[in-house]
């Protein structure tokens, strides 16, 4: 079993409070929406969102490994924009890991835009080797999908708001 935490910034053209909202708040419906090739759907099983909340990510099968994965949220603080929460079901829960869980923090620069900063903190199961190709991978499929997620609140600057 390993132990590790990973920390990556992305740097985004978009103001922190509008991808909170859209990431945060609205991801339910965010994310089906703007990556339908990803996500199927994203549901609410318990809670409105806030601590506590159980969520269900339904994944495209064509897009995965995996079809869904259950996190639950352990932190929303929406005045300092940081969102905590962690892997209960599905994903590489079990396959890979024993446990993970995450922070986001979503940070203003005074140059414009905003910071999103992502922690994981994982445990791997017992004999399977840490694989650092495969966080370089995820690492990576997040900054792609926050590009786009950039690039869409820029084509629609009156969303999030």
């Amino acid at each position: 079993m390993v132990s590790g935490t990973s920390t990556t910034e992305f740097v985004v053209q978009v103001e922190a409070k509008r991808i909170w909202n859209a990431l945060v708040k609205d991801g339910h419906n965010f994310l089906p929406k703007v990556f339908p090739d990803i996500f199927t759907s994203v549901t609410l099983l318990q809670g409105d969102g806030g601590v506590g909340t159980i969520k269900q990510l339904n994944f495209n099968p064509a897009a995965r490994d995996f079809t869904i994965v259950k996190e639950r949220v352990d932190e929303f603080d929406e005045e300092n924009l940081v969102y905590k929460y962690t892997l209960i079901e599905g994903g590489l829960l079990g396959s890979r890991v024993s446990s993970a869980n995450f922070e986001v923090k979503y940070i203003a620069r005074t140059e414009g835009g905003s910071v999103v900063s992502w922690t994981s903190h994982y445990e791997t199961l017992p004999g399977i080797p840490l694989d650092d190709g495969r966080i370089k991978e995820i690492v990576e499929n997040i900054r792609v999908e926050l590009k786009e997620v950039e690039e869409y609140l820029i084509s629609n600057p009156n969303l999030y708001t």
